[in-house]
């Protein structure tokens, strides 16, 4: 199963969904890789501000891994 997330809202909310699929509280799931629960919420509520080292500990604490591919084009896809 391939999760798309184009910007870091979308991000957040696959984030946040793959979190509750595995059962785990933002406690949990920051525990598993030495994250307090605050710095999880901050992930899913607002990742902008957050540093790649945090975003691949709550990867990993969910089991997931970040995959880049070409981008596909589209209408609705955000220029950064």
């Amino acid at each position: 199963m391939q999760l798309r997330a184009l910007t870091p809202d979308q991000l957040a909310a696959v984030l946040r969904g793959q979190r509750l699929e595995a059962g785990l509280t933002q406690t949990q799931a920051g525990e598993l890789v030495g994250l307090l629960q605050k710095t999880v919420s901050v992930l899913e509520t607002a990742p902008g501000g957050s540093s790649i080292a945090t975003l691949f500990k709550l990867l990993s604490a969910l089991n997931l891994e970040m995959v880049l591919q070409p981008k596909r084009t589209s209408p609705d896809s955000p220029e950064w």
